[in-house]
Parts: C-alpha cells; structure tokens; sequence
C-alpha cells in the first residue's frame, strides 16, 4: 500500500498559516500606529534567531530536557530493525534511534528534517506493548517525520513567539517606568493586543496540532497495514498512564506536544489547552481506517 498525501493535514497547514500571517500583519499595524519609532525589526529578529535555534536544535534540546540517550544498534538489535523495516516502508532514512528511562509508556520523534531525525520511546513502553504494538508506535513517530511537523510546528509559533516578546516587554517597562510613561495608553493598547494575539496564534497551533496526531495516527496505519495495534497499543498506554504517580508525568510534562500520548499530572493547565485529541475521537477515526482497508 502506497503512502498517500493527507490533503486534510495540508489544507489545515495552509489555513493556519494564512490565518496566522494575517494575525501578525494586524499586530505589526498596531505597533507601527501607536509606537512609529519602535524598532519592530529588531523583535522580528530576535524571534527569528530564537525560533532558529528552537528548529535546528530541536532535537538535541528534546533529548536533554527529558535525559533520553541515542543507543546503538548493539544495544537494542531489535529495536533499530523495527524501525528500519518502518523507514524502509515509508522511504525515510534511518533515524536515530534513543531510549528515555521513564515509568511513564511514551514515545516521540523530534528533529527538524527526516535527515536529521530522532525516534525515542522510553523502557516502560518497551515492557508494556507488543512487537506489533510498539511497531504501531514508532510507525507514528515516524509519520510525523514524514509529515514535517517539527517544521510546520517551528513556523506557526513564530506569531506567538513575537507576541510573547512584546508582551514581556511592554510587562517590564511599565514595571520599571520606562516609555510607558510617555505613552501610556498606547502601551496598554499593544499590551492587550499582543496578550490577544498570543492567545489567537496558541489556539490556531493546538488546533493544528491535534489534527497532526490524526494524520500521524492514519500514517502508522498506511506504514503497519494494521490499525488495529495503534488501537491497542493506545488503550495500553493511556489505561497504564492513569496509575503512574504524578511526580513521575510532572518531570516529563515539558516533551508532552512530542508524545504520543500525553503525560498529565493534573496540576497544569495542559489539561484543558490541550496538544492531542481525546483518545476516544483517535481510535474512533482509527476503527475508520481499518474499515477502509478491510482489515478486521
């Protein structure tokens, strides 16, 4: 079976884009009408350099924030031919390959271009599923590799990177007396906006980063030929998720909007912004697929 484009991930990428370019025109009127000597290329810069390293780093920030190490294939022999039979089947190059010591069952992908992928997943994910299971999984992974969505992702929070910016900014000055003195209405004005702009250009990303769990899920089923062990392999993750203590998700809360499932300890916000789709709607679209492939 021939990997197919997901013109619904495409169309949703584009909408966003669209939807966030006009976002950022109108925050750059705001500035220049009430603030015209402000040096509104010097905010874009630093977003841009900031947002750089965020995408050409990704991977090796991820790994460090959340003391995953690369393996070799001496180590886990089983493991990298797993995955190189998946990149095989969805013409990828062999990526990295890491493990993260953790309870929480979990796994990700980072990397900013297929060349310079890593696909981790933890020891605990590795006891819990099945070879056909985590196959399933790590197919996913991969999916999003395919997809490029460490790079569609770095782009649609280049807004929201911006907005932060400015609104640190304006917060710091009129704490410390600076312009805001000489101009404090306008101050208020593009404190509020960059506040609305954030939050506009948050919920634009979360809402295309839920859909990019779906395209991911519909990729693993495409590479695996069997929907059915994501299915699987959810209900296992998602039903052992419930009993790891909440320290233990805590400590990996930050790599969430990378994994498969989230790990939520129910002392955040993330639990109502979230980056990924009820598990219900997941396997509900998955059951689609199989259906479609006449797989049973």
């Amino acid at each position: 079976m021939e990997w197919k484009r997901d013109w619904g991930l495409t169309a949703r990428v584009l909408l966003t884009g669209f939807l966030l370019f006009i976002l950022y025109l109108v925050f750059m009127t705001v500035l220049v009408i009430f603030f015209p000597g402000v040096s509104i290329w010097l905010i874009v810069g630093l977003a841009v350099v900031m947002g750089g390293i965020q995408y050409f780093f990704s991977d090796k920030l991820v790994l460090w924030s959340t003391h995953a190490r690369i393996i070799s294939e001496d180590e886990y022999p089983d493991l990298h031919q797993t995955v190189a039979k998946l990149v095989h089947e969805a013409d990828l190059p062999m990526p990295k390959i890491a493990i993260m010591q953790s309870p929480v069952p979990n796994a990700f992908a980072t990397g900013r271009s297929p060349k310079h992928a890593v696909v981790c997943c933890t020891d605990s994910i590795m006891r819990l599923l099945s070879r056909d299971e985590l196959e399933a999984v790590l197919a996913h992974e991969l999916s999003h590799v395919k997809n490029r969505d460490i790079l569609t992702m770095a782009l649609a929070s280049f807004v929201a990177m911006i907005a932060s910016m400015i609104m640190q900014s304006v917060f710091f000055s009129a704490l410390f007396g600076g312009n805001s003195r000489d101009n404090g209405a306008g101050w208020i004005i593009v404190w509020v906006v960059s506040i609305l702009v954030y939050a506009l250009s948050t919920l634009l990303m979360l809402a295309l980063s839920r859909y990019r769990e779906f395209a991911a899920d519909r990729g693993s089923a495409l590479i695996t030929r069997n929907p059915r062990a994501l299915i699987s392999a959810l209900n296992k993750i998602s039903g052992r998720m419930e009993v790891v203590p909440p320290d233990a998700k805590a400590k990996v809360e930050g790599a969430n909007a990378f994994f498969i499932i989230p790990a939520l300890s129910g002392n955040t916000l993330m639990e109502l912004f979230s980056t990924h789709p009820p598990i219900e709607k997941r396997i509900a679209a998955l059951e689609k697929i199989a259906a479609e492939l006449r797989i049973n």
